[in-house]
């Protein structure tokens, strides 16, 4: 596609391309905007308790950081690459996600995309959302406050693209100049950078770091998964290398200074309130006058966050290759994935336990991204020269990348995860500790750095067998 025009930037027509390419006449924008389309939504509490998770985890401050910025670094790279295909083919991500997986494969990560987009991310922040707007509204509630914060993210994905580029550009000045304020008075609070003393014989907790780095893996990585559904409408002749940086940058930034507020701030606060029924006002608590002020940012940065999950999570399930035979049908997809959302969204709000659900849910995130990257990384690489716009929408039954995502996240789960309720059996037998009341404890997670590297070997080696894949 060699089209280098600049279209019509209209914020408030609904959006009806879905997952068709865009045409020269409707692309418009520039590469920085990237940066703002990527820092909006990580600026939102969410953000601040993955690095909470590392204090949790049992890390010390120092730790902590390292394994947010590890984790980040990791998912910054992978995210500013796949962000740099979406002005040449014009194409939403899992639509060229068929080039590795094939028509009828590509249904896996298209279907997992969008239940973890559309309904489990779009859940997770809309509780971090819901106890915020509580604790700064009480009279609303927990459920007044759930129906405002579902049907302001609905409305925005509702209307589509152009809005929710001027939403995520216009909420990112408001939310970094709270921000920085926070990152002021968190960095400069009393005994933040304290380092308890170690216990006797107590080696690097290398348990609790991959813990933490695979939950900011999977926090940040999982935005990768639609990572060109917003740059599909920038001009094809777009810089490549000004797109990569500024989406990768906007990601990889605004993740690590939020994580690192969170393992500083919880440093301070302790455990305890990591696993406590409401993070989100424990935090804003120590932070005095301003604290109303930080609980409507978090609001603010939930609603962007999820504006870009409902909208990806529509798209992920249209690119499965669904026809409803209706002009708008991204626009209903998006309101069916917010009712589905906001039933969960429910559910975690009733069930008091934010840590361990978000815990859970960034490892298993992590499990299906990084083989899914890895999968369509190698494509790319083998498949230089060609078109990958053309070969997206001509998809062929190609089964190597499939099988070798089965197999390679498959083995990386089994032998190396670590989950409350499963214990990769490699994993366990590395590294385990047992409670007096049977709690395995100290387990490291491996799961998506093996299925990253499993999966793009047996990708490599399957699609020399599989004439469709080439």
């Amino acid at each position: 596609m060699s089209n280098n025009t600049s279209g019509s930037a209209k914020a408030t027509s609904i959006e009806t391309n879905d997952v068709s390419p865009i045409s020269a006449g409707e692309r418009h924008g520039k590469a920085w905007h990237l940066f703002t389309v990527w820092s909006s939504p990580n600026l939102e509490f969410a953000t601040v308790f993955v690095g909470a998770l590392a204090i949790g985890f049992g890390l010390n401050v120092w730790q902590g950081i390292l394994a947010v910025l590890v984790g980040n670094a990791l998912a910054g790279i992978t995210h500013g690459i796949l962000s740099t295909w979406g002005p040449e083919a014009g194409l939403p991500q899992m639509v060229l996600s068929r080039n590795a997986f094939g028509k009828w494969g590509n249904l896996i990560p298209s279907g997992l995309s969008t239940l973890v987009a559309g309904i489990g991310w779009f859940a997770v922040n809309t509780v971090s959302g819901t106890l915020a707007l509580a604790a700064l509204f009480p009279a609303l509630g927990n459920w007044g406050s759930l129906a405002i914060v579902i049907l302001l993210q609905v409305g925005i994905a509702f209307v589509g693209h152009n809005l929710i580029q001027k939403w995520e550009r216009y909420a990112s000045y408001f939310l970094a100049v709270v921000w920085l304020v926070v990152v002021y008075l968190v960095f400069t609070t009393p005994g933040v950078f304290n380092v308890a003393a170690p216990a006797a014989g107590a080696g690097f907790p290398w348990a609790g770091f991959t813990l933490a780095a695979g939950a900011a893996y999977g926090y940040t990585a999982g935005w990768t998964a639609f990572a060109s559904d917003y740059t599909r409408y920038l001009p094809a002749n777009t810089s490549k290398k000004a797109l990569g940086w500024f989406a990768g940058l906007g990601n990889f930034t605004s993740t690590s200074l939020i994580m690192i507020v969170g393992v500083l701030a919880f440093n301070v606060l302790g455990a305890g309130s990591v696993f406590g029924k409401n993070p989100t006002a424990d935090f804003t608590a120590t932070l005095g006058g301003i604290a109303p002020v930080v609980l409507l940012a978090i609001v603010i940065g939930s609603i962007s966050a999820n504006v870009l999950n409902v909208y990806s999570g529509a798209m992920s399930f249209l690119a499965m290759g669904f026809k409803f035979g209706f002009k708008t049908r991204r626009a209903i997809m998006v309101v069916i994935a917010g009712i589905a959302g906001g039933y969960i969204s429910y559910l975690g709000v009733a069930n008091h336990d934010v840590a361990h659900q978000l815990e859970n849910f960034l490892l298993v995130v992590s499990y299906w991204v990084a083989p899914w990257i890895a999968i369509v990384l190698t494509e790319r690489i083998l498949s230089k020269g060609k078109n990958a716009g053309e070969r997206a929408l001509a998809p062929k039954n190609s089964w190597a990348g499939p099988v070798a995502f089965v197999l390679g996240a498959g083995f990386g789960i089994w032998g190396f995860a670590s989950q409350v309720e499963y214990h990769g059996v490699i994993s366990y037998a590395l590294n385990h500790f047992i409670l007096e009341d049977g709690t395995i404890v100290d387990v490291p997670d491996l799961a998506a750095l093996v299925g990253f590297v499993v999966s793009a070997l047996l990708y490599f080696v399957f699609r020399t067998a599989d004439k469709n894949s080439k």
